[in-house]
């Protein structure tokens, strides 16, 4: 059994408060991310700080990648993508605390793009439908070579990072974030659970706990205004 928090956003108390509300129900549950930890919330230094505090394990997101790719080729199609995804407020938390920059982004472009656990397979936008002809046979048995494959597509509309196609069923649950919801959705088409309800806008940060392939439960916190005000 696990946890799988959607896109943080920055927003540090919001989170805060969703993984204390996850562990007083589940004390010792392991705890994931599905990315976009950083822009648009105010607090995107401290999000990062909180995961690995917290020990919880993420897949990078798109906004992750675009800050990576700003700092370190800001002219590449991803770091000039940066400046119209939200990141004045991910630049202001770091405000007189550049030198925590290049320590998180190591953590970010280090992590894997993809978790693959008996309970789930984990991502930020999922696997599309444009790699059913793609990837060989069995190809979850062999999931470097499938991460190695899946990163030849990070800039690309149909990869992990950006994909807001159909999702392709891959015989065992998707959980991802990237495409907003209101609610925390299950397409039974595609055995995919969609759990990005959109934070930074004002909605909530949600969870969902999930058993040997199957959803048990959703928890969500509200978004906290100090978050985005």
């Amino acid at each position: 059994m696990i946890a799988v928090i959607g896109d943080i956003h920055g927003c540090f108390f919001t989170l805060s408060e969703l993984v204390n509300k996850i562990k007083e129900k589940y004390h010792k549950i392991k705890i994931y991310s599905v990315g976009d930890l950083v822009d648009r919330g105010n607090f995107s230094l401290e999000v990062i700080d909180f995961i690995q505090e917290q020990n919880i394990r993420f897949t990078p997101g798109n906004h992750d990648y675009m800050f990576y790719y700003y700092i370190h080729n800001p002219t590449s199609e991803m770091g000039e993508a940066w400046v119209y995804n939200g990141y004045e407020k991910t630049l202001d938390s770091y405000n007189n605390r550049f030198s925590k920059i290049e320590e998180q982004l190591d953590l970010i472009i280090h992590a894997s793009v993809m978790i693959d656990l008996p309970d789930c397979f984990i991502s930020h936008a999922g696997i599309s439908k444009y790699y059913e002809s793609k990837l060989p046979k069995n190809f979850l048995t062999s999931p470097s070579k499938l991460e190695n494959i899946l990163r030849e597509d990070l800039d690309k509309t149909c990869g992990i990072l950006w994909t807001r196609g159909e999702l392709m069923n891959i015989g065992k649950l998707q959980i991802v974030g990237h495409t907003r919801r209101e609610e925390v959705m299950f397409d039974m088409y595609s055995n995919v659970v969609y759990i990005d309800t959109s934070v930074y806008s004002g909605n909530k940060l949600s969870a969902v706990i999930i058993d040997n392939n199957k959803l048990l439960e959703v928890i969500s916190v509200e978004t906290k205004l100090k978050d985005i005000e």
